[in-house]
Parts: C-alpha cells; structure tokens; sequence
C-alpha cells in the first residue's frame, strides 16, 4: 500500500530517503528549516570511504581526546559548558571507547559504506546525473614513524575484512602524486574508497525528486509534533499543520532537539566542522587524509577542499579564525607548495555532524512512536553512508527483507 510520508531533514540522508521512497511510489514530502543550499551536506569531505572501519568511539579516540578536549585548536574540542545532555554523552561515548565495541563495529561500517558506494554506482548509471564522482582511492599521509605504525595496523585489518589497501613509502607517493611535493615519511593508500563533489549530488538530487513529485518545503521550522496514542498525527509549523501516515527523522544535529518532542532520549551532540575551498589549480589529484593533523583533503570538480576538526560546542555556526587557521598551516605542513588565497581563508565554512556516542548511526523505528523511523547519527560518515541508509528506511517502512541488519543502529539501544 502506498503512503503519504513526510521526510523531517533535507540533508543527504532525507534526500536519499527520498529518492528510495519515491522509488517505490509513495507519496513523498520534504519539510526542512533551511533553504538547503548550506550545511554539512555541503560542506564535507565528500568521501565514500570504506576505509574508514574504525567507529569514533574507540579506546585511541577517548585517549586523544581527554589530552585534546580543551585545546580550541585541536583535532577535537569540547567547549567546556554546563549541560545534561552534553555529560550523558560523554559518559556514553566513555563506555562505548573498547575494543570490543570497535571490533563488533568494523564489519557493521564495512558492509554499510560498500552497500553505499554500490548504490551511488547504480545512481550515478541513471542518464538524469552527472555529479562529479571518481574511483581514485584515499591516502592516508603521516609525517612520524608513531602514525606510519598505527596506519599499518588499519591496513592489516581493512585488507582481513577484505579490502584493498596497502602501505606506502615516501617514493611510492612522488610516483601517486608527481606534480606536487608531499611533505611525509609515508602512509597507507585505499583503492577501495571513491570521492564526489558534494554540492554537484545535492543539487542533482533535489531537481531529480521535484521533476519525479517529490515535494520539496523549505524554510519551515517545525514548531511542535500531534501525537495521540502513541501515533504521530501531523506536525505544525509556523506556516501550517503537515499531516502523514509515516514520519522519517533526519534532520542531522537538529534531530534531537525534535526526538525531544517526541519524549524519546536520543543521545547526539553537533561535531561543527570546517570546510575551505581552494579555488586556484593545486595540482593535488588524489584525496587524502593528513593522519597527525586529522585534516581531510579532496580534489573536487573545479577547486580542492580541505576540511577537519570535530568541535563539540552546541548548535551554532559560528566560524573560529583560530581554527581555521590551523587547518590552513597544518595543510601547508604536509603540501609545502600549497597556495592558499586569503579570500578562500575568509570564505571559510562550517557544517554540524550529528554525532551518536557510539560512532553508530540510529536507523531505525522508535518504540514509543508506531509511525516514526529515525536516520541520524551519522558523524562523519553521513555522506559515506547516506544512500544504504535510505534504501534501509524504504526497506523498513515496507516491511521488506532488510539489505543489512541494523540492530546495532537501533534508536533504543542502550550505551
């Protein structure tokens, strides 16, 4: 049977939704508070990366960052603030930091990215689209011997859970990157990882689902949700009331602000990151990660993208000059020759990640609402993992045999 669904979020996973649901013919509404021309879905890496099998929480991350909380200028950063919710994720993030956890985790985030890269495969066939998307790989650039060691070990496992990946030495990256002196003693490469130009998929999308009926509403800010017998009835803006039969949650770092309406204890913290486009040539041709400073690099269509930081400080947009002046020399650090515009260091922007204590997505229907499916969660991955997790929401709300199991992205799980 056919349904009226209202998708709560315009970012890729609501637009991945979306395009599953209107796939399979229902009757699809998009309600966002933005414009959808801005955020993280913009702003971000654009990696489809199975490479990246380790969660956020893992014992290495909880040590980084008891040294790295405070610092503002560090990889992570914690604004230090009174907040209940804020200290009841840092405790679940605290206990979720095991080895057990990151090895029950690898073979989750594994089978996830790969169906995803799979499905934008299948997208990308489909005459309408022409976004920017290369199978090049990702390296993984390190400057001590400390990570070099550490990279080796990530490839050990990636290639045991059978990916391809490989170490690399310092003449195997002139001979990868020629044109542009890399300044690092090795590092890992994973063939298995692929890149887009974000802004080229979000645009193609959206005009993709508005010519196929999806209808899309912008600038509306849900203002409160009806909910009798433990059904949603509708949700209200400003504007109007929206009703539907089925109500899919992914609105990124706001989705916790709603799931509070909606009495439903949903751990997420906002990870602002920062985005800098370089707009003249830099010869840089393969995307990379910069292991010691945690900065992201991607050649995109027409310009290069340097992004990083995870900066847990509350939902705000605000842009730190010091931050972003980090990633520009920590960048530099690694490309020497790498030019850098003052007006692109001015047009810096930033993106807000939710972000689960666990690393986790939560996919799945909530307990305390019949009609109500959650995407959200993603962190990082949110573009790695955007397009398995709509063919999961499709999948769930027809009650169809499920592509993974999502057990472990269950919104009711307890950390």
């Amino acid at each position: 049977m056919k349904k009226k669904i209202v998708i709560i979020g315009g970012g890729i996973i609501g637009l991945c939704t979306a395009y599953y649901l209107n796939e399979k013919g229902h009757n699809v509404t998009i309600v966002d508070k933005s414009d959808m021309n801005s955020g993280t879905s913009y702003v971000n890496a654009g990696y489809l990366s199975p490479s990246h099998l380790i969660p956020l929480a893992s014992p290495d991350s909880l040590k980084n960052g008891l040294k790295w909380m405070f610092d503002s200028k560090s990889p992570l950063y914690i604004k230090p603030r009174f907040s209940l919710s804020l200290l009841n994720w840092m405790y679940a993030f605290a206990k979720s930091s095991s080895n057990y956890h990151v090895n029950k985790s690898i073979p989750l985030i594994k089978d996830i990215t790969l169906l995803s890269q799979q499905l934008y495969d299948e997208i990308k066939q489909k005459s309408f689209f022409n976004f920017h998307y290369e199978k090049k790989g990702l390296l993984m650039l390190c400057k001590s011997q400390k990570y070099l060691d550490s990279e080796s070990k990530l490839v050990d496992t990636a290639v045991s859970h059978g990916l391809n990946a490989k170490m690399v030495t310092k003449s195997d990256l002139k001979k990868i990157e020629p044109n542009i002196e890399i300044d690092a003693i090795g590092g890992s490469y994973f063939n298995c990882d692929f890149h887009t130009t974000p802004n080229e998929f979000m645009s193609e999308m959206k005009k993709y689902l508005k010519i196929s009926g999806v209808k899309i509403i912008k600038n509306t800010k849900i203002t409160d949700i009806n909910i009798k017998n433990g059904i949603i009835k509708n949700i209200n803006s400003f504007e109007n009331k929206i009703y539907a039969d089925e109500f899919i949650l992914c609105a990124g770092s706001w989705s916790n602000l709603l799931s509070k309406k909606l009495n439903l204890n949903l751990l997420l913290q906002a990870g602002k990151g920062y985005s800098i486009n370089i707009l003249d040539k830099t010869k840089i041709t393969i995307p990379a990660i910069l292991s010691e400073a945690k900065v992201a690099v991607t050649p995109m269509n027409g310009f290069t993208r340097i992004a990083g930081t995870m900066e847990i400080a509350g939902i705000n947009k605000n842009i730190s000059k010091a931050r972003v002046d980090t990633i520009v020399k920590l960048s530099k650090n690694y490309y020497p020759d790498l030019q850098i515009k003052s007006t692109d260091i001015n047009n810096a922007s930033s993106g807000l990640r939710p972000v689960s204590p666990d690393g986790l997505p939560y996919i799945g229907r909530s307990s305390k609402c019949d009609n109500l499916i959650i995407a959200t969660g993603h962190a990082m991955m949110g573009w790695s993992m955007a397009t398995a997790t709509g063919l999961i929401v499709s999948e769930i709300l027809e009650k169809k045999k499920l592509s993974l199991n999502i057990q472990s992205y269950s919104p009711d799980r307890i950390f």
